[in-house]
Parts: C-alpha cells; sequence; structure tokens
C-alpha cells in the first residue's frame, strides 16, 4: 500500500510554481507570521509619522472614498472605510472563531470554559477599574475605561509560536480560551457603550436582513456567496447607516451560518471509495485530458467534500488569512501613527496615557491571576495539566499586550484627536512591556524547569 501511495504522489507533476508557492503557504500558515507582519506594519507607521513624510502619511488617510449604487451614495475616508468597513472583516472572523469554540471547541465542555471565563472576567474588569481609578469616574476622558480591556491575540500567539517548546500547549489552550472571552466582552462594550446616535429605521432594515439570514439557514442554504451577498450588502450597510458600530453587523452575521455538517464523517470516505473505486476503472480519454464520465466524478467529489465542511468553518478558513495579512497591517498603518517627539514628554502628566498603561501592565494580569486562583481555591475550575502558576503569570503579563483591540476602542472612544493620541502612546507602551516582560518570563521559567 505504502508502495502503492509512493507511486502515484512521484506521477504528480510538480510545476515550478509548486516550489514558489510552498514557502508563501507555509508562511500563510505560520501562527508567529501574522503577529510579526502587524508588528512591522506598526512599526512603518510609527516611523512615517515621525519621519519628513508626516503631514503626507496623516493626509493620505483622508482622501475620499466614494460609493455609488444608483440612487444611493455613501462617502468615507479611508481611515474610517478601514475601521468601519475592514475591520467587520475581522470581527466576524473572530465571532467565526467564537461560535466554533461553543459548538464543537473549548466552550463546548462547561467545566473547561469556567477558568477560562473566570480569569477573563477579571482580566476585563481589574483594567478598566484601574484607568478610571486614575482619570477619574467623572472626568471627560473617563469614556475611555473598554480602552484596556482587550487582548491582541494575534501579537501574543506570534510571541508564543516564537518561544516553541518552552510554551506547554495547555498554556496556549487557555490563553485562547481567555481571548474568547476577551472578544465577547469588546464586542458586547462596543455595541453597547460606543455607539452613535441611532437611526431606528435602518436598524428596522437591518433585523430584516438578521432574519432573511437566519431563514435562510433553517432553509437549508449553504452558499457561502448567498450568505456575503446578504450580510455584507444588507446587514452591514444597515448598521453601518443606523449609527451601531458596524462590526456588530460582523458579529450577529455569524448566528446565521451553519455549523453543522450535511454529511457525517462516516459516509464521507465511503462516498469518496465508492468515487474513486469508480475513476479507477474508467478508461483514459486521448491525450492529457480527462472524460466527461471523470468529470462527472470529480464534480461529485468536490460537492461531497462541500458537504462534509461546515459553511461556518470553511469561511473561518478562507478569511483567515485575509485579516491576517491584509485588514490587520492595514488598520495598523492607519491607526499606529503618532507623532512620538511631541508626546513623550508629557507620558506621565497624561491621566489617559498613564491609565491604559498602567491598566494593561499591571491590571490585566492583577485581574486574570486572582480570578484563576479564586476560581482554583473555589474548586470551579483547575489549572491545567503540566502548567505552574508561574506559567499562569507569565501568559497573565503577556495578555496585557492589547494592541489592535485597543486601538479600534480608542477611535470610537475619544474625538479629541489629542487625547486620541495620548491613548495611544499608552497602548503602545503597555503592548511593549506587556509583550517583552512575559516573553522574558517563559524563557525563564522553561529554564529553571530544565
Amino acid at each position: 500500500m505504502a508502495e502503492c501511495d509512493k507511486a502515484s504522489t512521484d506521477k504528480m507533476r510538480k510545476d515550478p510554481i509548486d516550489r514558489l508557492l510552498k514557502p508563501i503557504d507555509s508562511f500563510i500558515h505560520d501562527q508567529a507570521a501574522s503577529g510579526l507582519v502587524l508588528f512591522i506594519s506598526t512599526a512603518i507607521a510609527l516611523f512615517l509619522a515621525n519621519s519628513a513624510w508626516s503631514d503626507a502619511y496623516h493626509h493620505f488617510w483622508l482622501n475620499k472614498v466614494t460609493l455609488q449604487v444608483g440612487g444611493f451614495h455613501i462617502e468615507k475616508d479611508l481611515h474610517h472605510l478601514i475601521n468601519d468597513g475592514l475591520m467587520a472583516m475581522f470581527f466576524f472572523v473572530v465571532a467565526l472563531e467564537l461560535k466554533r469554540e461553543f459548538v464543537g471547541g473549548e466552550f463546548s465542555n462547561p467545566r473547561n470554559a469556567l477558568l477560562p471565563i473566570g480569569a477573563s472576567i477579571g482580566g476585563m474588569a481589574f483594567p478598566a477599574l484601574m484607568y478610571l481609578m486614575i482619570v477619574g469616574p467623572s472626568s471627560p476622558e473617563a469614556v475611555g475605561w473598554g480602552i484596556p480591556m482587550g487582548t491582541d491575540t494575534a501579537f501574543v500567539l506570534g510571541l508564543l509560536a516564537i518561544l516553541g517548546r518552552r510554551v506547554p500547549t495547555a498554556i496556549k489552550v487557555f490563553f485562547i480560551s481567555t481571548a474568547v472571552t476577551d472578544d465577547i466582552g469588546a464586542v458586547s462594550v462596543i455595541a453597547l457603550f460606543y455607539t452613535s446616535d441611532i437611526s431606528m429605521i435602518n436598524l428596522v432594515f437591518g433585523g430584516v436582513f438578521l432574519v432573511a439570514l437566519l431563514l435562510m439557514n433553517l432553509l437549508g442554504v449553504r452558499s457561502v456567496l448567498a450568505y456575503g451577498l446578504v450580510g455584507i450588502g444588507g446587514l452591514w450597510l444597515a448598521f453601518l447607516l443606523s449609527g451601531v458600530h458596524a462590526t456588530v453587523a460582523g458579529v450577529l452575521a455569524v448566528l446565521a451560518i451553519p455549523a453543522r455538517t450535511k454529511m457525517n464523517e462516516a459516509t464521507y470516505p465511503q462516498r469518496l471509495r465508492e468515487l474513486a473505486d469508480k475513476f479507477a476503472v474508467m478508461p483514459n480519454a486521448p491525450g492529457n485530458v480527462i472524460s466527461s464520465e471523470q468529470q462527472y466524478l470529480i464534480r461529485k467529489v468536490k460537492r461531497f467534500s462541500t458537504y462534509a465542511e461546515t459553511p461556518l468553518q470553511r469561511l473561518e478558513q478562507g478569511l483567515h488569512p485575509w485579516v491576517a495579512f491584509f485588514v490587520l497591517p492595514l488598520f495598523a498603518l492607519a491607526n499606529a501613527g503618532i507623532e512620538l517627539s511631541a508626546s513623550l514628554g508629557g507620558v506621565l502628566e497624561s491621566r489617559v496615557t498613564l491609565g491604559i498603561l498602567l491598566g494593561l501592565v499591571v491590571g490585566k494580569p492583577v485581574g486574570l491571576m486572582f480570578m484563576s486562583w479564586l476560581f482554583v481555591k473555589l474548586r470551579l475550575g483547575q489549572l491545567p495539566r503540566g502548567v505552574t502558576w508561574m506559567q499562569m503569570l507569565a501568559i497573565s503579563i503577556m495578555s496585557g499586550l492589547g494592541f489592535t483591540m485597543a486601538v479600534f476602542i480608542n477611535e470610537l472612544a475619544f474625538e479629541d484627536m489629542a487625547v486620541r493620541d495620548q491613548a495611544k502612546l499608552g497602548i503602545l507602551f503597555a503592548s511593549v512591556v506587556a509583550g517583552s516582560v512575559g516573553f522574558v518570563l517563559f524563557r525563564y521559567f522553561s529554564r529553571r524547569r530544565a
């Protein structure tokens, strides 16, 4: 059998493009790669904002983009198009991952979910409270309390991938589970607290499109294109015009995406074997083409493969590279550029900068560690097997790296550009400190264990 497989492999033609695409494909699917690209984009934005091209950099994102279909007309500058439009795709993919975790992942077993959920609640509440303590709950800047709540999953996973075997798999699972709850919290905060004036008529239209998506699910529609047309052309646009942030539309759309296979895992290989046996005995067409009968069998294989995969997972796998290597880097390029020379002098004088910095670097790990300890003490959860409290400390500190979500909420919270820049400075400092300290601690603790 092995010889037969080897013979089949040897007969597969390898073109020059295969050798070219192989390293690109490996890079795209490397967990560290997305974090690296995000880091490079942030560095480029900081460089441009502090260079001779600073004015050109800032003005570039103010260029207008117009969308017109018949009598309908919408105009947004590039900055808002990225934050209100493309970031909806990011939240859509986040919601796909959340649904997968609840349907068949770590959160499908409530017992496994208790510790990460409890830890994450502490990791969201403590930074917000620390921020409010520093800026004052009645000050105008108190509206930024949601900024230090989130964690940048891509950046942290990138650092964990670089650390390799120094980080136990159980720690990565724990972090992803807490990040899931963090994302739910961040989306809820955006929907409830960071929306503008509501247009009820557009919100009603959004509700109609959401009902249409749910009916498509009930009717058994599995076309990704159909869900995309109704979700983007209807739901997203209605929410964009309603005043509720358009990213919420991406999360709601996921409720309607089918998360079940049409063909079960026992039937799928059986059907493939039947088709493979039929294909094997068919006479080959002359030349290098296949016969119409063989083509028909290949189409059935593709259809059965679609039936054996959930639309939810197909969408997640298809969109993830676009989000990781296009949407998030573009978001960083548009939002991470602050003029450091004008900001560094007053870093400790700004309550906003200090509140975010301490919220992420101190509040986040304290909240995660305290709630984890409390849940273990109350026997509501237990540490993952093979994980020490020192490693929990390291991942808790690293979770203070909250770049993408923090910058995004900052854009929604503050209208004053000076305050936004103060907040971004706190986010950047906190991300550097949390990422560096967490990285060093993992290396130190792994060396001690060895």
